[in-house]
């Protein structure tokens, strides 16, 4: 029987034929959508921590070169980026060097399109968990997008030797890094659990998420700058929320003008509407995933 629907409810106790008492665990349905029930999703922390390490322990499993995929994959796209865009295409960086603004950029970026891609196919990667046992569902996408936060901080280091390198103070914006990083996080989990709940029913979705990564890393100001973008764009432009995030940890990362407050708030607006739609959208969709998987 798929429980997925269901959360353990109050502890009740039944006699045995022995006179034993014995306690037993009542499956009730879930209150209603918005019931995220905090309190059960810290009850299973260990096994979000297990998810998280073994997801880890898998990805780079005899592999030649190990954890340095983590830095060799965005300082070759920072590479590729600077040929094209900055000595072909002479796309400005606002003053300044285009690696290095670049790769402020392919860092949360980069997250994000992993956490992504990581989200989409979890819970079909994890159908053998979900139809055997109970536990918040809402683990597995969750901790899709904790993993690569590794990844991250590890590139991160790249970027303070780059900001040496080119002669750049740190300035107290580092300070909010971890912000904008939270915000990224809460973008990719908004968005992933969506298409991780579509991707159940409609596989088609494993197939068209890398597409779709790729033209919206287009549609992201990652290889140029908003100024770019014509002022009469700049409002939708800003519905996108990787917008706010990605001006964000540059001006926080390598002391740039800082970002439109209008812009930063149309995009952390739109990630609340991602996150509380794609939960809605997540829990009602959780209730038929063992039939379908």
């Amino acid at each position: 029987m798929d429980l997925s629907g269901f959360m353990p409810g109050k502890i009740s106790s039944a006699v045995a034929h022995g006179g034993l008492v014995k306690p037993s665990i009542v499956i009730e349905p879930r209150r209603n959508l918005w019931h995220l029930n905090l309190k059960e999703l810290w009850q299973y922390r260990e096994l979000l921590y297990f998810l998280v390490w073994r997801d880890l322990k898998v990805r780079y499993r005899q592999t030649a070169i190990g954890a340095a995929w983590v830095v060799i994959q965005p300082l070759l796209t920072m590479m590729i980026f600077t040929v094209v865009f900055s000595y072909f295409a002479k796309i400005p960086s606002d003053g300044v060097p285009y690696p290095i603004f670049a790769y402020a950029a392919i860092l949360p970026w980069t997250y994000f399109s992993q956490s992504i891609g990581r989200c989409a196919s979890s819970v079909i990667v994890d159908a053998g968990l979900i139809t055997k046992v109970y536990f918040p569902r809402l683990l597995i996408p969750l901790a899709a997008v904790i993993s690569p936060l590794v990844d991250f901080c590890l590139s991160l280091l790249i970027l303070l030797g780059m900001m040496v390198w080119y002669g750049i103070a740190p300035t107290w914006g580092l300070l909010v890094v971890p912000a904008f990083l939270f915000l990224t996080l809460l973008t990719a989990l908004g968005v992933g659990l969506w298409l991780s709940a579509l991707n159940v029913r409609y596989r088609d979705v494993g197939h068209t998420v890398p597409f779709l990564i790729q033209n919206c890393m287009f549609a992201s100001p990652v290889v140029y700058p908003v100024s770019l973008v014509p002022e009469k764009w700049q409002l939708l432009y800003s519905l996108n929320p990787m917008v706010g995030v990605i001006e964000g940890f540059r001006w926080a990362v390598l002391g740039k003008a800082a970002p439109d407050l209008l812009v930063l708030g149309i995009s952390s607006f739109m990630v609340l509407v991602l996150l509380a739609g794609g939960i809605v959208f997540f829990r009602w969709m959780e209730g038929s995933f063992a039939d379908n998987i």
